[in-house]
């Protein structure tokens, strides 16, 4: 067991629920069906990569400090905020995400049920958690964040795809070429190394998690988080729309330190956490994943791409919107990532642009 300061925490009880089926279930299950559809399929994706390291919104850059200097100007920062809030909500609903609709079914649900089944009251956040993102003062922290996740989450998907007919064709690519993207890595460099754990860092409310147990249905699923308002409606999720050959388990931990057995992994993903985290956050991150995965084991990240052509060539409405709801995208932009996991151990570790915005990044621990 390791010796951290953040204690382990684990959760299981369980309680009914009516078997009426929702919309966010509707939208899921069509997801869950496109990337089962390409299961199997080595999809070989080919995105363009812009002309520079990093888009120039970033960094120390002329235009990153203009945006900075106006961001750090408090009644802007407001209207910013407010502003990069409709817009989410606006985009995701022409796009036929019913974001207010599936955030009011969540929040008039049973939900809250589940928060004494998942909190650890011990635990210790950190500084950087706290702080606002998101456009929401309380960060993570919150029912309504947890409760319109999953509908950003959705709209993120159809904005990296625009072309895409449907949402659930947008998770077919993104999800579909993130999957295959860790089975192939995998089946190269692991050898006979049989998938049977798999933890999912920074699960959110489990819909990354499910998709991995979509993908490896042998395997049993660890969704870990540090919102036990994300994790309670993670719960609440699976009890509403099991899948039956997954066992799932959700732990209220800190990724940095989890306080989970060392080498008790496969598979260890982390997606789209990075770029919400300090850069010394994100190289504990990955240490903690090289602890957590057995010899052979595959770690596997996604998240922006600072090469994407797509997000280079944003509009400054756009990235001034974005920068102002996350505070530490330009530490995430200039880490350098690979170097941060090959200092961790990790061998074999390969970039690939896995949709026109986001890269996955899969490594292995050595034998």
């Amino acid at each position: 067991m390791a010796l951290c300061v953040f204690p382990q925490s684990k959760y299981g009880s369980h309680y009914h629920f009516h078997n009426k089926t929702t919309i966010s279930q509707q939208s899921t299950r069509k997801s869950a069906m496109a990337v089962r559809m390409s299961a199997g399929t080595r999809l070989a994706p080919s995105y363009e990569e812009g002309n520079l390291e990093r888009p120039n919104w970033t960094g120390k850059t002329p235009l990153s400090r203009l945006v900075g200097a106006l961001i750090s100007f408090k009644p802007l920062f407001s209207l910013l905020k407010l502003g990069a809030r409709q817009v989410l909500i606006s985009t995701a609903e022409k796009t036929n995400v019913p974001w207010r609709a599936m955030a009011k079914e969540i929040l008039e649900s049973d939900v809250y049920k589940e928060m004494d089944t998942i909190q650890n009251k011990d635990i210790i956040y950190p500084d950087y958690y706290l702080s606002p993102f998101h456009a929401y003062d309380e960060g993570n922290l919150s029912w309504l964040a947890a409760a319109e996740v999953e509908a950003a989450t959705m709209s993120i998907m159809g904005r990296a795809i625009p072309d895409a007919s449907s949402i659930a064709e947008a998770n077919e690519i993104v999800r579909g070429n993130w999957l295959n993207a860790i089975e192939q890595h995998h089946q190269q460099f692991s050898g006979n190394l049989k998938i049977r754990d798999i933890l999912d860092v920074g699960c959110s409310v489990g819909v990354s998690t499910r998709f991995l147990a979509d993908k490896f249905p042998s395997a049993k699923l660890t969704g870990l988080d540090l919102s036990p308002y994300f994790l309670a409606v993670a719960k609440y999720k699976e009890k509403r729309n099991p899948q039956s050959s997954t066992t799932f388990q959700w732990v209220h931990a800190n990724g940095e330190c989890t306080g989970l057995d060392s080498q008790s992994f496969d598979i260890v993903s982390i997606a789209y956490v990075f770029h919400e985290c300090p850069a010394t956050a994100t190289v504990n991150l990955v240490k903690e994943a090289f602890r957590l995965l057995r010899p052979g084991g595959t770690f596997a990240a996604t998240d922006n791409s600072p090469k994407s052509k797509k997000l280079q060539e944003l509009s400054p409405v756009l990235f001034t919107l974005m920068k102002s709801t996350e505070p530490f995208l330009d530490e995430y932009y200039l880490l350098d990532l690979e170097k941060a996991v090959k200092d961790a151990g990790f061998i074999n570790v390969q970039t690939t642009l896995t949709d026109p915005r986001h890269r996955t990044l899969t490594a292995t621990v050595p034998y």
